[in-house]
């Protein structure tokens, strides 16, 4: 027995709320003592390394390089993308794949190179494998861009999976960004980040780590390319990462180094080189496309964790329509359960609920559920006695079902690694539908356990189906959220046929932007907060995942006016547009903060409503293309080194460029531009880029510029389709793509694109189509004309 577990569980016994109490302690010892009868202990272990080349074995794409002690696989796909994998893995099964790997490139060919090693040349990437092992990833130039040292495992003796770690080193130019959500982020600085969906249990800032979704995704944007890197393995582990350093003219130069640490799994990789833009399309083409979330998704939510009971509602829903500030959605969070049980109502406080459902979609405004995926422990809760006939729930290694503590107390947990749990969990949300519920809010799902001490989660030993495999909980736990998601999106597509699904979920892994987006959790209120806010939206659309954004105003606490509405203009340019907060926490309502604040957050508002068509095209692009909402600066010009150290402004779309207030007393602030001709959408001023420009930043707004030559769909004032074009720098062109989507459903939409061009001194913007360009069937206004 640990003395230091035993002083804390006679604190959490001797503290308020002390049922609850007493529960977590009973989770901390029960999962504790679970782990020691249930996992191998790690006793001797073996190292091994790859060792020298004995032979290989050419096949479609690449083909097998065997060295003495190890063999690796390697594959160049037709759309660019190379797989390796070491001791004969490949790339399935994985739960980050969307459907069949693509086909290997039958152009790439294994060849032997200098020094007793071999080569893949392909049109967009070499790459060298030397004789002990070492993998070198070139442009096609022949530039590297990483060069993996090789491998080391470290086998348990009596046996069991092996750790393993793999050290990489990229250019000295070479900037991380990645790894999910990192508060820290969106550049990752030097530090050693862990690969564990894990609950802070209390609000964060840019100081904690790791948070909920952490994903080993690692994109490298360098001089010479940028490249993704995904370490396809669910298992706990770290990334250490070093920048690297020029010789500023001796010569020397330090790369940058990334070390990957695994406590298991298959060590496999893969890699995309490109642009920024061409590297995510090769991660959608793998991974999946993004879902597409409904239109009114793209709106204002309201959220709150204490409504009370539905007057509460209509009281807020009344207050945005009294003072005719827009609002698409609420939120309802675990206080309108019973007693705190998934998939239930309470029906003092709600006794009408699919009526209030009815009411405020007559609105315009739909209603949002949260889910969590622990299920009351306890005979007589429906869903509970539904899961046990199903043999649904997580078992330990001896058979016992695992228990763990959340709001409704002990609790359950689905397998949602298993295919017919997740059918089993999908049919439930008919219930949610019945009830009048649009969308659906995944909480809790890292999975979280309440405990005294210890690790807030499921045993270790927890045992998992894992598609049929069979395994536990250290390889289940990163994608315990995935498969939920999965489960809610899959279900719902056929529950709601005519409705796209519109799920969000606080944890997940690589590929969950299949099944919806995610917001920040827990984000701390304060000034901190709201710079994570901004980190953690644009770090995981780089990974993939471009629908987000945070608790507007921080979850804890009660922010100060200022502080409020910087966030609440950041907010409205986010793709998830929520204010939400605790229990506990002061009001979120704008008109909570003072006359000033309200003045201004109905700015934002309106604006966000007549950006909605924008939104709304970004959301049909990302879903093409796999290019984020939110992008950093550096998008469009990867190699312009300012640009990539620009953290406190970003790119929206290809149009648009914002810069938020993200410190206190801010009238003025510095705005980084990439090359070309910007507008100030507000004074119309032009600037050129690239370049840095002082610019008012009052509380009235944010800076906002919109690119030379930029067609934006807006929202017009008689609520219909208008372009917004930016006349572009004398002598140059623009234009833009537009996707007109009025419905939520699942239909089609056109793709329409747009020429803008100086015809004398007149603009004209035309639309490209098959029989050459026509006039454009929306009305345009052309701003910027008076800027020079």
């Amino acid at each position: 027995m640990d003395g230091r577990d035993l002083v804390r569980s006679i604190k959490a016994v001797g503290s308020a709320g002390a049922a609850q109490r007493v529960r977590t302690v009973r989770a901390a010892w029960r999962r504790r003592r679970a782990d020691a009868a249930g996992l191998p202990r790690r006793g001797a272990e073996r190292a091994r390394v790859p060792g020298p080349v004995r032979d290989v074995e050419p096949g479609p794409g690449g083909g097998v390089v065997r060295f003495n002690r190890s063999e690796l696989r390697i594959t160049v796909a037709v759309n660019g993308a190379v797989f390796w994998g070491w001791d004969g893995a490949g790339p399935e099964p994985s739960y980050a794949l969307a459907g069949r790997c693509p086909e290997p490139d039958p152009r790439a060919v294994l060849e032997p190179d200098k020094d007793g090693g071999w080569r893949v040349v392909a049109e967009r990437v070499t790459v060298v494998v030397s004789r002990h092992g070492a993998i070198e990833v070139l442009t096609p130039g022949g530039v590297v861009l990483r060069r993996d040292l090789p491998p080391r495992w470290w086998e348990p003796v009596g046996g069991g999976p092996a750790r393993w770690m793999q050290r990489s080193e990229v250019a000295a130019d070479a900037r991380f960004f990645g790894l999910g959500g990192r508060a820290s982020g969106p550049r990752l600085r030097d530090g050693t980040y862990r690969l564990w969906n894990t609950d802070p249990g209390r609000p964060f800032g840019p100081g904690d780590d790791p948070l909920y979704v952490t994903m080993p995704v690692q994109l490298v944007v360098a001089d010479a390319a940028t490249h993704l890197v995904f370490h396809d393995s669910s298992w706990d582990g770290t990334v250490t990462l070093r920048e690297g350093e020029e010789g500023a003219g001796s010569g020397h130069d330090h790369e940058g180094v990334s070390e990957l640490r695994m406590d298991g799994g298959p060590l496999r990789c893969w890699v995309m080189v490109g642009t920024p833009a061409r590297v995510l399309l090769a991660w959608a083409s793998l991974t999946g496309a993004p879902a597409l979330p409904p239109a009114w998704a793209l709106g204002h939510h309201h959220a709150r964790w204490g409504f009370g009971g539905e007057q509460e509602v209509r009281r807020i829903v009344s207050g945005y329509l009294e003072r005719d500030l827009p609002l698409d959605a609420v939120h309802l969070d675990i206080d309108h359960y019973d007693a705190h049980q998934v998939f239930t109502v309470d029906t003092e406080r709600f006794p009408k609920l699919p009526q209030l459902a009815e009411d405020l979609r007559r609105d315009g405004i739909r209603l949002v559920s949260v889910v969590d995926p622990a299920v009351k422990a306890e005979p007589g809760n429906d869903v509970f006695d539904s899961g046990s006939a199903e043999d649904a729930f997580v078992r330990d290694a001896s058979g016992r079902l695992v228990r763990g503590v959340v709001w409704p107390g002990e609790a359950a947990y689905p397998d949602f690694t298993d295919a017919r749990v997740r059918q089993w969990w999908g049919r439930l949300y008919a219930e949610r539908v019945a009830q009048g519920f649009s969308g659906f809010w995944h909480d809790m799902n890292e999975p979280t356990s309440f405990t005294a001490f210890g690790e807030s989660t499921l045993p270790r030993s927890a045992r998992h189906s894992l598609g049929g495999r069979g395994g536990d909980h250290r390889e289940a736990h990163n994608v315990y959220a995935l498969c939920m998601g999965q489960a809610a999106y899959e279900s719902l597509s056929g529950l709601t046929p005519q409705e796209r699904p519109f799920v969000f979920s606080r944890s997940g892994w690589a590929g969950m932007q299949r099944y919806g987006g995610t917001w920040s959790g827990d984000v701390a209120t304060g000034w901190p907060g709201l710079r994570a806010s901004l980190s953690l939206v644009i770090g995981l659309g780089l990974c993939g995942v471009p629908y987000s954004g945070p608790d507007v105003g921080g979850f804890d606490g009660s922010p100060s006016p200022e502080l409020y509405l910087r966030w609440f203009q950041l907010g409205s340019y986010l793709p998830l547009f929520r204010t939400h907060a605790s229990l506990r926490a002061g009001r979120r309502e704008p008109w909570e903060f003072g006359a000033e604040v309200l003045a201004h957050a109905r700015v934002a508002l309106v604006e966000r409503r007549r950006l909605l068509p924008y939104f709304v095209t970004l959301a049909q692009l990302a879903r093409r293309t796999g290019a984020p909402y939110v992008r950093p600066l550096w998008w469009a010009a990867p190699e312009d080194r300012a640009l990539r150290d620009c953290e406190d402004a970003f790119l929206l779309g290809d149009c648009l460029l914002v810069a938020p207030v993200l410190d206190p007393g801010t009238d003025r602030r510095a705005v980084q531009l990439p090359r070309g001709r910007w507008y100030d959408t507000a004074t119309e001023q032009v600037h050129e880029g690239p370049g840095q420009v002082l610019v008012d930043a009052p509380l009235a707004r944010v800076p906002v510029f919109a690119r030379a030559g930029a067609v934006i769909p807006v929202r017009g004032e008689d609520g219909g389709l208008e372009l917004e074009v930016w006349a572009p720098a004398p002598g140059r062109t623009g234009g833009g793509t537009v996707v007109h989507d009025v419905g939520d459903g699942r239909s089609e939409p056109e793709v329409e694109r747009y020429l803008v061009r100086w015809e004398g001194r007149r603009v004209v913007v035309e639309r490209e189509g098959e029989g050459g360009p026509s006039q454009s069937p929306h009305p345009v206004r052309v701003r910027g004309l008076g800027a020079g």
